[in-house]
């Protein structure tokens, strides 16, 4: 008996299976570029492509490449940050291996204006001089947060306390928002902790 063009009843569910597998691999999944700078990359995935087996497909594909560093997901805001090497092509890279994996660029997002290049270079290009001129103990990651700490504190001894305007401590908060959001928090296992 032939019933939907299957010989047998117990072959349909295999290959609706294989049908939903191929469709979840080819399908492609709408991101946006939220923000991109060296070493580091925060996509903001579509509502409809924000289920745990997309994104979770997407991380472990990230993760196994290796100029990747890190990746991090947040289902919930469809938020994915790839941490990775700031080597030239190591972007390129990463934007490869996303393209890849089915994902398709918001066209804002993608295209860089000439302007936008030409400071995102030139910062680069600053902070190599940097730290060879350290010999790469310093490097614009850590001399920008420690110039707004020291100019909040002069602001401090200069001024004193003026809640009025802008306080000290709004540019020592920004000394140390800017630390932590350019060299990242790492997350310690509890297993780590305990070696």
């Amino acid at each position: 008996m032939n019933n939907n063009g299957y010989t047998h009843l117990t072959e349909m569910p295999k290959i609706i299976q294989e049908e939903c597998r191929k469709k979840s691999t080819s399908q492609p999944i709408y991101t946006k570029v939220v923000s991109s700078t060296p070493g580091r990359l925060r996509l903001r995935v579509a509502s409809r492509y924000r289920q745990s087996g997309d994104i979770e497909r997407i991380a472990n594909a990230l993760q196994a490449q290796p100029n990747i560093n890190q990746v991090r997901t947040n289902i919930q805001n469809g938020s994915i940050v790839i941490q990775h090497d700031t080597q030239d092509d190591s972007f390129e890279n990463v934007l490869a291996t996303l393209k890849d994996l089915g994902i398709i660029f918001g066209d804002i997002a993608v295209g860089k204006s000439e302007a936008a290049a030409g400071v995102s270079d030139a910062v680069v290009d600053l902070n190599k001089r940097v730290r060879k001129a350290t010999n790469n103990s310093v490097d614009l990651r850590f001399l920008f947060p420690l110039g707004l700490g020291i100019l909040s504190i002069r602001k401090l001894l200069v001024s004193g306390l003026q809640f009025e305007i802008i306080p000290w401590y709004v540019l020592a908060w920004y000394a140390f928002d800017s630390f932590i959001k350019l060299h990242g928090m790492t997350q310690h296992s509890t297993n780590e902790s305990e070696n």
